[in-house]
């Protein structure tokens, strides 16, 4: 038996505030469509907490995982990634974010993981794979991969009651476009809401996978755009959701045994300039472009013309950042930062060989994109546009996504020398 426990806490921002996720979108929220969340669930002494946010920075992640009940080594602090929730690290993905909410939303992460560290009883684990929802589209390479995992975990009391149930995708929660102007969790939402109405008072944790390269369908670059469109709408988002959760719902699941262990690493990425030209240039050329670009363009130019005139020239060194493997009774939890490719993630899988795998991104940082090297050679926004939104002075060099890639099979072959 393994002790397990989940909570949520409400992280709803109020109207009026800044939304990131779009350069495009200038305009501030007018309400919420579903209420954003914290979900903790702790396992053993293990915990994860998912926040309706699109990201969480390594500062504000480190504050939480010492703060917590738990060991900071045990935790990891996850964002779902949605593009239809607030600003939420300074001074990356949008406007700037709000010190008295970002407060709030650190305390709330911390009440979560708490709070499900006191509820805590015996459970049983049962694990296993649903069918592919085909909903997952390579957004950079017509039919190109994509993850099509789709792993559950089902957290069981003695009584039979559901304490909870974990699943992931990976599908970047971006149903909604830059017209959307409601707080939402995106299509993770109604996956939820439809696995809480099949288990009634459990809690649902939904965990974004490696989504670098996948969404439904559409180029990044549609996104800069504030017109309507019919296949971006909560109807839609409800109509993915739901047949995610459905999938989700007829998963065969075996139940595992086991005890909980924790594996960590810590590696250095580099950083490369991918502008051919001067950033004053490219400044002033943006500059220029802006003056006669329709608004959703003109914002993402003034943006990048800011970028390069007080963000690009600073110098990048490397980020160290943090990878962590969480095993459950043979249930495996690998914990990347970032915006991570299903390259990447199909090769974790491969090292990991038959164990169910839920291979998450945004965990801990989120720092931009980072491809496999077998990208580069293609540009595009993920290599070469993205980090000037995320605030960062130049895009990660060619090897990182290898580099977490090697710390996380090396952590996966750790634990399963420590558990033979």
């Amino acid at each position: 038996m393994i002790d397990a426990g989940a909570a949520i806490v409400d992280i709803t921002p109020p109207p009026g505030m800044v939304m990131a996720g779009f350069a495009a979108r200038s305009d501030t929220a007018r309400g919420f469509h579903d209420r954003l969340t914290a979900r903790a669930v702790v396992i053993g002494d293990t915990a994860v907490v998912v926040a309706d946010v699109i990201g969480i920075d390594a500062a504000m992640s480190l504050r939480i995982r010492e703060r917590c009940a738990l060991s900071a080594e045990r935790v990891v602090v996850s964002a779902l990634h949605t593009h239809g929730g607030p600003a939420s690290m300074a001074g990356r993905l949008g406007g700037a974010a709000d010190p008295a909410y970002l407060e709030r939303l650190e305390d709330a992460c911390v009440a979560a993981i708490d709070k499900a560290a006191c509820e805590r009883r015996p459970a049983m684990l049962s694990a296993g794979y649903g069918s592919d929802p085909d909903i997952a589209r390579n957004r950079r390479h017509s039919g190109g991969i994509v993850d099509r995992s789709l792993p559950v975990l089902h957290l069981t009391d003695m009584q039979g009651a559901t304490i909870a149930v974990l699943v992931s995708y990976a599908c970047h929660p971006v149903v909604l476009g830059a017209d959307n102007l409601l707080w939402t969790a995106d299509y993770p939402h109604f996956t939820r809401e439809a696995l809480e109405r099949a288990f009634p008072g459990s809690v649902a944790v939904f965990m974004t996978g490696c989504v670098g390269d996948a969404n439904t369908g559409h180029s990044a670059h549609a996104s800069i755009s504030l017109a309507a469109n019919p296949e971006r709408t909560f109807a839609a988002a409800e109509r993915i959701g739901e047949k995610i959760a459905a999938a989700a719902l007829a998963a065969p699941a075996r139940q595992i045994a086991g005890g909980v262990s924790v594996h960590n690493g810590a590696v250095t990425l580099g950083f490369e300039r991918r502008e051919t030209e001067p950033l004053p240039v490219l400044a002033s050329r943006w500059e220029g472009e802006a003056v006669t670009a329709d608004p959703a363009r003109r914002s993402l130019l003034l943006y990048w013309a800011d970028w390069a005139r007080r963000v690009g020239p600073l110098a990048a060194d490397g980020l160290t950042t943090r990878v962590t493997v969480f095993e459950w009774g043979g249930v495996l939890l690998v914990a990347l930062p970032g915006e991570i490719f299903a390259e990447t993630a199909l090769a974790i899988r491969a090292a990991a060989g038959d164990a169910p795998v839920f291979t998450i991104a945004f965990a801990d940082d989120n720092p931009g994109y980072i491809p496999p090297a077998s990208e580069y050679a293609f540009g595009g926004y993920e290599v070469d546009e993205a980090h000037r939104y995320y605030g960062m002075p130049m895009s990660f060099a060619a090897g990182s996504a290898e580099t977490l890639c090697e710390k996380a099979t090396t952590l996966i072959r750790e634990g399963s020398a420590t558990n033979s």
